[in-house]
């Protein structure tokens, strides 16, 4: 009897479906920018290449925190006011539809517009108290990658590889 061969795949960690998913990928090329993997990826397709052997994957991934400005209390009860805005539609939009009252429709929203803001303002507040000065400052974060794989099935790699030392930007733009 013949012992079962494992199969090797890529599976980013996040997935749980097969199209993010290949079968013994093989590099056929890395790029600085994820615009150079896209145009390579392109003229393969424009090659007829059968693109579904293909993924383009980030590779050397960092966190990239910009801080936006500092965290005041007045900035605090901005935002507070600004998320709480929307709630208070909602909730005099209900207090319109469920109440039977001979209150008017504007002053039913405007009711459930200073609930609302008025909620989103107590709690981003008490939330800034409660965190003790930690964090005063407001930021912006991504995950980024600093480089670019096309990765390919193991049996249409060679073809792809073939194709891409045609491709006139692959040597001007000294990609391996």
């Amino acid at each position: 009897m013949t012992p079962a061969v494992p199969t090797r795949r890529f599976t980013p960690i996040v997935s749980t479906s097969r199209l993010f998913e290949l079968d013994y990928p093989q590099r056929v090329g890395s790029y600085g920018t994820y615009e150079e993997a896209q145009a390579a990826v392109d003229f393969l397709s424009d090659s007829k290449f059968a693109v579904a052997n293909l993924m383009i994957v980030g590779t050397n991934l960092k966190s990239v925190e910009r801080v936006t400005g500092r965290r005041t209390w007045s900035s605090v009860l901005i935002q507070g006011a600004v998320s709480g805005f929307g709630t208070g539609i909602v909730v005099g939009l209900m207090f319109y539809l469920f109440m039977q009252s001979e209150n008017t429709f504007l002053s039913l929203i405007l009711a459930g517009l200073g609930l609302g803001v008025s909620f989103g303002m107590l709690s981003a507040a008490l939330a800034y108290a409660l965190s003790g000065g930690r964090r005063d400052f407001e930021s912006m974060r991504q995950v980024v990658a600093t480089g670019y794989e096309v990765l390919c099935e193991h049996k249409a790699a060679a073809e792809a590889r073939e194709l891409l030392a045609k491709w006139p930007g692959h040597r001007a733009t000294g990609i391996n």
